[in-house]
């Protein structure tokens, strides 16, 4: 599933947020651009011309490359902290709510793949403003993780001695998946969210 223009599990249409349709297609190209030359070596002409549109018609809409580059990583990252705080306040044990987090999250990851890699490996372009905003927002979706592995901890559910380090071990490893994700591949974005969900249960040595 291409992670710039497919419709996610769930029903989510990727980018269905930017209007109006040339400013989607040109944030669009700029994902596919930036994943598949970095956002350094990315020009605004080339990320207009993969849209099909001259650099002029890129300006109506943004005023410069990093202003593209902060849609993508907000739209992306208030995505990440929905999925896990939804997670996080489902009823239900802390073993089903981690292992909900841990399936929808890394079930993004895969399915999204390209959009993803931009997201979470493009930090450090973003204007300081900007990157304060994300990092902000990161910070949010480690206190969902964080508030089930405290919770797990608290009804005897976990065994985990640190929770702020587990809480990024988790994370870590669920982000990953966008890095070396293949749809050609053997395993679905879904048996990949299945598997991930058992490694993590195992990680907090959750009780059956």
């Amino acid at each position: 599933m291409d992670s710039a223009g497919a419709a996610e599990t769930g029903g989510y249409q990727p980018w269905s947020e930017v209007t109006p349709d040339a400013a989607r297609r040109l944030l669009v190209a700029a994902v596919e651009t930036f994943a598949a030359r970095g956002y350094h070596a990315t020009t605004t002409r080339d990320i207009a011309a993969r849209a099909g549109m001259s650099p002029a018609a890129l300006y109506i809409h943004y005023k410069t490359k990093e202003e593209l580059l902060h849609r993508i990583s907000r739209i992306g990252h208030d995505k990440a902290l929905e999925i896990l705080e939804t997670a996080a306040d489902r009823p239900g044990t802390a073993a089903e709510r981690l292992d909900e987090a841990v399936r929808s999250f890394v079930l993004w990851h895969a399915a999204h793949h390209t959009t993803a890699r931009v997201v979470q490996y493009e930090l450090d372009a973003l204007a300081p403003e900007h990157r304060s905003e994300i990092v902000a927002l990161r910070r949010q979706s480690d206190a969902a993780v964080r508030r089930i592995l405290a919770d797990g901890v608290r009804s005897g559910e976990f065994d985990v001695p640190d929770v702020p380090g587990t809480t990024l071990a988790v994370l870590s490893l669920c982000i990953d998946v966008a890095r070396w994700f293949n749809v050609a591949g053997r395993r679905t974005p879904d048996e990949v969210g299945a598997l991930y969900a058992d490694l993590v249960l195992r990680m907090v040595a959750a009780k059956p």
